[in-house]
C-alpha cells in the first residue's frame, strides 16, 4: 500500500494516465475519410450540405465556446473538464453512428467543436499537479502521445477501408469503445488541488464556513444538526438572519473573487503580449492553426473532385487546386 500510495503521488502517475488518454482519445481511424462517409450511401448527403451546411458549424463553435471553456477549466481545476471533453468525444461519435439528418450532423459538428476547444484542459492539467522542473519533459511526453494517437488513428482507418476489413459504421463502433476507455482513465486522473487563477491560494481556517470546491465544513454540518425542535423560536430567527447574512457574505466574497480573477488575466495579457518575439509567435500560431484546421475540414472535398473525376474518365485539369 505504501508503494502505491508513494506511485500515486509521483509526477509519473497522472503524466502516464493523461498520457494512456490522450492516445486513445485521438485514435480517430474515420476522420480522414468523414466527407466520403456523409456523401455515401450510409447517409445520403450531397457535397453542398457538407460543405456549406455542416463543417462550418465546428468552426463557429470552436471559436464561439474557446474563451468560456477556458475559464471553466481553470474554475473547475482542469479534470472535470477533461471528463467533458472525453463525453463530448463520444456524443460525436455516436451522433455520428445512428443519426442521418442534416440537422443531427451539424449537432456532431456543435459536439466535435466543443471536443476541440477542451483541448486546453488537456495541456493545462498537466502543470497543476507537476513541479516546474518536469514541465519540459511531461509536455514532451503528452504531446509525442497526442501525435501518435493521431497518426495510429490515420494509418488503421486506411488499412481497414484500403482492405476491406471494417466497414464505416464497424469502425465507428471502435472508435466508441477507444473513447470509453479514454473516459474510465480520465476517471481515475488525480483532482489538481490548485489552478492558475481561481484556486491560487487555498488555506483551511477554523472561520470558513465553506471549501473551495464549494462542499460546507463539517463543522457546519455538525452545528446545524444540534438544533432541536425545542430552541426558542426567537433564536432560531436569530439564526437564520445570521445564515442570509453569511450567504450575502459568500456571494460579495465570489464576486471579488471573479473581479480579481479578470484582473489578473489582463495583467497576465499585458505583461505576455508586451514581448514583441512572444506577439509575433501567438499570432504566427494562431495563424497556421487556423490554416490547418481550414485544410483538413475542407481538403476531403478536394480529395473527392479527384476520385470522381478519375472514376469517370476525365483528366484532372479541370479540377485545378
Amino acid at each position: 500500500m505504501e508503494a502505491v500510495r508513494r506511485w500515486q503521488a509521483d509526477w509519473r502517475y497522472p503524466t502516464t494516465l493523461l498520457c494512456i488518454y490522450g492516445f486513445f482519445s485521438t485514435v480517430k481511424p474515420l476522420e480522414p475519410f468523414l466527407t466520403p462517409y456523409l456523401t455515401g450511401p450510409d447517409k445520403n448527403l450531397t457535397t453542398e450540405q457538407v460543405n456549406n451546411q455542416i463543417f462550418p458549424v465546428w468552426t463557429y463553435t470552436y471559436l464561439c465556446v474557446l474563451v468560456p471553456v477556458f475559464l471553466l477549466t481553470d474554475w473547475l481545476r482542469y479534470k472535470p473538464v477533461v471528463i467533458f471533453q472525453c463525453l463530448s468525444l463520444f456524443a460525436t461519435t455516436a451522433t455520428l453512428l445512428w443519426l442521418r439528418s442534416v440537422a443531427a450532423m451539424q449537432a456532431m459538428q456543435f459536439c466535435y467543436g466543443v471536443v476541440t476547444a477542451s483541448e486546453v484542459a488537456y495541456f493545462s492539467y498537466i502543470y497543476s499537479v507537476v513541479d516546474l522542473k518536469r514541465y519540459r519533459k511531461a509536455t514532451s511526453y503528452c504531446r509525442s502521445v497526442q501525435l501518435l494517437g493521431y497518426t495510429v488513428g490515420s494509418v488503421l482507418g486506411q488499412l481497414l477501408l484500403s482492405f476491406q476489413l471494417m466497414s464505416y459504421d464497424n469502425i465507428l463502433v471502435l472508435t466508441l469503445v477507444l473513447t470509453s476507455i479514454a473516459l474510465l482513465v480520465a476517471c481515475l486522473l488525480p483532482m489538481p488541488r490548485q489552478s492558475m487563477f481561481f484556486h491560487r491560494n487555498k488555506t483551511v481556517t477554523e472561520g470558513i464556513k465553506t471549501h473551495g470546491d464549494g462542499t460546507v465544513d463539517s463543522t457546519e454540518h455538525s452545528r446545524r444538526a444540534k438544533v432541536s425542535l425545542e430552541e426558542p423560536r426567537d433564536e432560531m430567527v436569530d439564526k437564520e438572519a445570521e445564515g442570509v447574512d453569511e450567504k450575502n457574505k459568500d456571494l460579495e466574497v465570489g464576486a471579488r473573487s471573479c473581479c480579481q480573477v479578470l484582473l489578473q488575466l489582463w495583467r497576465d495579457f499585458l505583461q505576455c503580449y508586451s514581448s514583441r518575439q512572444l506577439l509575433y509567435w501567438s499570432v504566427w500560431w494562431a495563424m497556421a492553426t487556423c490554416g490547418y484546421n481550414q485544410t483538413a475540414n475542407y481538403v476531403q472535398v478536394l480529395w473527392e473532385h479527384f476520385v470522381h473525376a478519375a472514376s469517370l474518365g476525365h483528366s484532372s485539369d479541370k479540377y485545378p487546386c
